[in-house]
Parts: structure tokens; C-alpha cells; sequence
């Protein structure tokens, strides 16, 4: 009797430890499920009416951000406020009334534009960028799921209200397009073939450098009504200052937008609200969770760097909110240390790795590697860089200006999930839920996946706080040379 006592205590002594060992690190405490759980819940809900820039729904949403980082005891990030206007512009075309990518890698350059991933050069927005540049009225560019990651469906539900653009003044030279469009592939063969052209033999033809524009010899005709308006909506920024006397005029930046796409086109529901509650209530969640627990640090953990919390709008209109801020920049951009983003989140379990897209372009990989190496997890490279992720996200005008940034990914092996598991969910929400009515909360989501990655990340941000030099772009990477000067 005594000696199966024994094993009945040992077991109860020993198995809790033995389970809570797969699921905490050192700062799992800090972070709450039920509180993850409840904000992503309660900023998706239809009372915020899709979160969109310049809306009533959007702009409670940034007052509510402000709000509770002013619980938390975050001071205000602009001068006394909370809150960064930018000036934006609007525009909703009455529907009624290019190639995207990069060249194709070739026999004899097969790292052309970095061979399968996308590199900058290769994404839409750059397409536009550089249209202007040369002098061009208008593109449209020419959309397969294949090349952009995602179906007509998103395109469609993306640009099917207003759609804006950050205001231009009177004295702002850049230039820029009068039409910024797309069109589908069989509507783009159906022009070609009116023009006597095929398609796909001039897509062959554009492998090569020698490849020169073909005029089809088409004229069309197109009237559009058009509704425009001025408006301002807020990024939100608080900052927790840092212990250090000299380090904490040096800052790390951590970024999530808080807008979606407000009120559209009903989907087969009848729904017409965006509720945005992976993209991205739930970053919004996380940001303020990962604030919440460094105000909760005790005095001799506490990162020597300031931290700054910047929540952005109109993410979802070209990243505008975090493209304002870094030309705009509360905080210098040659004494921000890093950018850490985050773009929606893990509500499907705990994981044996862990993203962080943009960590092997600069010495944050080392970091990220210690980190991980501490709590016996791996690294998860980006396992879709044809669809240039690293630049569909906040941290990427950070990166533009030479701020080494990590965008937060989740882990694709899942503990106690099928090998196929992350592809399978990663695929439904990208073909059924991504810019659609059903990005809504569901009551099935679970949290524990999300605190691991969580504790993982302000793990991050604090080794960064407190690095004695700022981080550095490597060497060849194209940002590189962007990078201020680091003294």
C-alpha cells in the first residue's frame, strides 16, 4: 500500500512539471490567454464596423488602443498624445457607370532577382513606384493567384471601396500614376488576342534582358465616376522609457496595424463587415499584451532601450500608416535600434519553431537564434518566399530606411498536428478568409500557441534593448545601404 502511494505522489508532483515544460519560457507568466482572447474578440467585433482608416469604427478603434495603453501606464508617443495624423486621400470608383513578380530566373542566371522568391523589385507596389518614375499615366497590372498568393477574390474585395493614398502637398515633386489598376488573365489574354499578340510567347520573350516593350495598338475608353475626399486618420504610439542614461535615446519599435477594410461587397451571407480578426486585431492583441508585460518586468529586467508601441493605419491601403511614420518619424529612424512586426497570430496550438521574416538579412538572426536555441526550439525560414512576404507588411518601410525588422511568423510544426497541418490551414484561410467577411473570431481558436510565440518575441526585443551596439543590415543585403550611420 505504501509503495503504491509512493508512485500515485510521484506522479502528481512530477507530471505538471512535466507538461508546463512543453508550453512556458521564462516570460510565459506575463502574458494572459483569456486577455489575448478577449481583445482580439472585442476589436473584431461588428461594432467596429471593419476598422476602416477615416470611419467611426476605425478611429474607436485607435481610441480604444490609446485608452488602454494609458491603463497601462505607457506615455504618450507624440508630444503629449497618443496619437500621429496622416493626411490621407480617398477614392471609390462606381463600377457600374503589366505582369506582376519578378522576371523569371533563366538557365544562365539562375539567382536572377534572388531565383523563386520575390524580392522587391518583383511586388505590385514597386510595379507602380517605378511606372511613375519613368513617366507612365497609368498601369494595370495583370493578376494570377499563382504570382500575387491569393485569388481574383481578394483583389476584388481589396480595391471594391475606398481605396487611398497618402496626400500629396503642393510642393511634393514625387511623381505618380492617374490610373493604378488590375485586370484578371483571361481578360489580359482576350486584349493581347484583340491586339494579334499571345501572351505567353511574350512572356517568354521577357525572360531575356534584351526584352523591350511591345506596343499593342489598342485605344480604350473607360468612364469611371468617382467619389474623393480628404481625411486624417491616426497611427497610435506610446513609449516606455529605458533604464539606461545613454541607451534609452536609442529605441525599438514594435508594430502592428490596427485598420482592415471596413464595410464592402456582401459576401454569398449576406455579411458586409471586414471584421479583420486574424488581419489584424489579433496583432493589435499581441502588441498590447507584449506592452502589458514589459511594464510588468521588474526593475532589474527592464530593457535599457526605450520601447516604443506604434499601432498604424491604412496598412491595408500599402502600408501608409508605417510609410508616414518613417518619413515622419517621432523617434529618429538613425537611433531606432529595430522594428518588430506583427501581422496576425497562432490560434491553432504550440509549435516546435518559430518565424521571424527579415532575421537573416542582418545580425537580429544571431538573437533570433539565441532565443530560440534557450527554449530548444528551431527557426522557420520563409516557407512561401514566392510570395513576397517580407514586403506585405509594417516593417517593410522600416526596412526601407535602413531599420533592420523582423516580421513575426507562425511555426509550421505543430505538436500533436499532422506533418501537412500548418500548409492545410495556411491555404484555407488564404483561399476562403484573407480580405473576405469571414476573417471574423471564432469561439474554437485557442491561445496557448500564441503566448509561446509571444514569450518568444519580447525575448527578442529585450536581448535588442539591450545589445551594446545598434544592429546592423549584413553587409550585401539591399537595405543596407539605406542604413543610417550607427555610432
Amino acid at each position: 500500500m505504501k509503495n503504491k502511494l509512493f508512485v500515485i505522489l510521484l506522479l502528481t508532483i512530477f507530471l505538471p512539471t512535466f507538461v508546463t515544460a512543453q508550453t512556458s519560457g521564462k516570460y510565459s507568466n506575463l502574458f494572459s490567454e483569456q486577455k489575448l482572447k478577449s481583445t482580439v474578440k472585442f476589436l473584431s467585433d461588428d461594432g467596429f464596423e471593419g476598422r476602416a482608416p477615416g470611419s467611426r469604427g476605425g478611429e474607436l478603434a485607435a481610441k480604444y488602443i490609446a485608452n488602454q495603453l494609458e491603463l497601462l501606464g505607457i506615455k504618450p508617443g507624440n508630444n503629449g498624445s497618443y496619437f500621429q495624423p496622416v493626411s490621407l486621400v480617398a477614392v471609390k470608383a462606381n463600377p457600374n457607370t503589366m505582369m506582376v513578380n519578378d522576371p523569371p530566373a533563366t538557365k544562365e542566371e539562375p539567382n536572377l532577382f534572388g531565383g523563386k522568391a520575390l524580392t522587391y523589385y518583383g511586388r505590385w507596389t514597386y510595379k507602380f513606384e517605378e511606372a511613375a518614375r519613368r513617366g507612365a499615366a497609368g498601369v494595370i497590372l495583370i493578376h494570377t493567384t499563382e504570382s500575387a498568393g491569393y485569388g481574383w477574390n481578394v483583389v476584388r474585395t481589396s480595391n471594391g471601396s475606398w481605396r487611398f493614398d497618402i496626400a500629396r502637398t503642393s510642393g511634393d515633386k514625387t511623381p505618380f500614376l492617374q490610373i493604378r489598376s488590375w485586370m484578371t488573365e483571361d481578360t489580359a489574354r482576350k486584349i493581347f488576342t484583340q491586339a494579334g499578340k499571345n501572351l505567353d510567347e511574350l512572356r517568354e520573350q521577357a525572360r531575356s534582358r534584351n526584352f523591350q516593350p511591345v506596343k499593342l495598338g489598342l485605344t480604350a475608353k473607360i468612364d469611371i465616376n468617382s467619389e474623393l475626399k480628404k481625411l486624417d486618420s491616426n497611427n497610435v504610439v506610446g513609449v516606455w522609457e529605458g533604464t539606461d542614461p545613454k541607451l534609452k535615446d536609442e529605441y525599438v519599435v514594435y508594430t502592428a496595424h490596427w485598420d482592415h477594410l471596413g464595410i464592402g461587397a456582401p459576401n454569398d451571407k449576406g455579411d458586409t463587415i471586414y471584421n479583420g480578426a486574424l488581419d489584424n486585431a489579433s496583432g493589435v492583441a499581441q502588441i498590447l499584451t507584449i506592452a502589458e508585460a514589459i511594464t510588468k518586468l521588474p526593475k532589474t529586467e527592464q530593457p535599457k532601450r526605450s520601447q516604443v508601441f506604434l499601432f498604424t493605419t491604412a496598412e491595408e491601403q500599402g502600408l501608409l500608416g508605417a510609410e508616414w511614420y518613417s518619413k515622419n518619424p517621432i523617434f529618429p529612424i538613425a537611433k531606432t535600434a529595430a522594428n518588430i512586426n506583427v501581422d496576425g497570430g497562432n490560434f491553432y496550438g504550440l509549435t516546435r519553431n518559430y518565424g521571424a521574416l527579415g532575421a537573416e538579412r542582418s545580425n537580429l538572426m544571431q538573437v533570433v537564434n539565441d532565443v530560440l536555441s534557450e527554449r530548444k526550439m528551431t527557426y522557420l525560414p520563409d516557407d512561401h518566399p514566392e510570395q513576397g512576404s517580407f514586403f506585405r507588411s509594417d516593417h517593410f518601410p522600416f526596412a526601407k530606411t535602413g531599420v533592420p525588422a523582423l516580421s513575426i511568423r507562425n511555426g509550421n510544426d505543430y505538436v500533436g498536428k499532422p506533418k501537412d497541418f500548418s500548409e492545410k490551414t495556411f491555404n484555407e484561410f488564404n483561399q476562403k478568409h484573407y480580405h473576405q467577411p469571414s476573417d471574423e473570431f471564432r469561439e474554437t481558436w485557442q491561445f496557448d500557441g500564441m503566448v509561446q510565440a509571444l514569450e518568444v518575441t519580447l525575448a527578442i526585443g529585450l536581448k535588442v534593448s539591450n545589445m551594446e551596439q545598434l544592429p546592423r543590415f549584413n553587409s550585401n543585403d539591399e537595405f543596407a545601404k539605406a542604413q543610417p550611420e550607427r555610432k
